[in-house]
């Protein structure tokens, strides 16, 4: 198949897998983009928003649309880490002789629904991370590996604060994505009215497969990317650490901790799915700039002066990029001090 094929069939299946879950989510067209640009960029997404606002039914949705094994948790304070990775149990055989035998928990799914995480203690929100970042869970010291690809969406409600567990910045860190769900406007919640309340049923197909996914994982890690783009992504990323001795006035004021590689990574993975989305075999300038906002919001860390101001990390990371494109167009080096 030639490159153009191939570029033709994402965009095909990336439209066709987006139009099967606008058939059930009104708006939010900017969140399931998103949220489909780190399923194929393997990573993982935080969706974070006040209750109602339709988080669970989208991955639900998204589910439905691909041909791959699903599970949800609802974490609970109460949850221990055995209920999510699974225990070993003692099992009889036909004849008589007992034995330990592995009970698989609801991460062996292809794709996982972490519904309000931050709800789960510190220790059973930790039996992700390894899950997250391995493809595979360690019980009893045996390593077993989750199924592939594996997915995970994890929601949060941002209001209700009490008798939660904020996620740790080295758990964040796991997630590609931070996606913020916004309250839908007048339009759409019309529309959400007369879709929810009236005796029609609606039915999502299922419109790609598990090898399907993993080949086009496989495409956008071939696009290339110039050398100015993602020298634009690592400038991006170095100014959010006030250390840095090119970082911009906000971010020394402000920023306590700026991004990991990580968000580097995000940043250029993303920006593959969106030019492959685009039909393009090329990654642009735009495409670092339009993932900014979700693949680093979550990994920039307010100073207390920043945190009693109530900066907006959303404004920060804006004003971060215009600092960075201004770097990047001046040529001029810049040091780690």
């Amino acid at each position: 198949m030639t490159q153009d094929a191939r570029v033709e069939a994402f965009v095909t299946a990336f439209e066709a897998l987006r139009a099967e879950v606008e058939k059930v989510i009104v708006g939010h067209r900017e969140i399931i983009t998103h949220v489909l640009t780190a399923m194929f960029a393997g990573g993982h997404v935080l969706l974070e928003g006040v209750p109602g606002l339709g988080k669970t039914l989208l991955i639900k949705t998204l589910a439905e649309g691909l041909e791959l094994s699903f599970s949800r948790i609802q974490f609970t304070p109460d949850l221990m880490p055995a209920d999510i990775i699974g225990t070993n149990i003692i099992v009889e055989d036909v004849d008589g002789r007992k034995h330990f035998q592995f009970q698989q928990g609801p991460i062996f799914a292809h794709i996982l629904l972490a519904d309000e995480i931050n709800r789960a203690t510190p220790k059973t929100q930790s039996a992700l991370l390894e899950g997250m970042q391995e493809g595979a869970v360690t019980v009893g010291g045996a390593s077993r590996p989750l199924p592939a690809p594996f997915f995970v969406l994890a929601t949060q409600n941002p209001i209700e604060m009490e008798g939660t567990y904020p996620l740790p910045e080295a758990q964040l860190d796991r997630f590609l994505f931070k996606l913020r769900v916004r309250y839908p406007a007048i339009d759409e919640l019309n529309a959400i009215i007369d879709r929810t309340t009236q005796s029609r049923h609606v039915t999502v197909s299922r419109v790609m497969n598990g090898p399907t996914v993993l080949s086009l994982r496989e495409l956008i890690r071939e696009v290339p990317i110039a050398s100015h783009v993602r020298d634009l992504a690592s400038t991006i990323v170095m100014a959010t650490h006030p250390s840095w001795a090119g970082s911009p006035e906000v971010s020394r004021r402000f920023v306590r901790y700026g991004a990991s590689p990580r968000g580097a990574q995000a940043l250029v993975l993303g920006a593959k799915v969106r030019a492959l989305a685009e039909g393009r075999y090329n990654v642009s300038a735009e495409d670092i700039k339009a993932l900014a906002m979700p693949a680093l919001r979550h990994r920039v860390i307010l100073n207390f002066e920043g945190e009693a101001e109530g900066v907006d990390a959303d404004t920060l990371i804006g004003q971060i990029v215009e600092a960075a494109e201004a770097i990047t167009a001046s040529g001029r080096e810049v040091f780690l001090r």
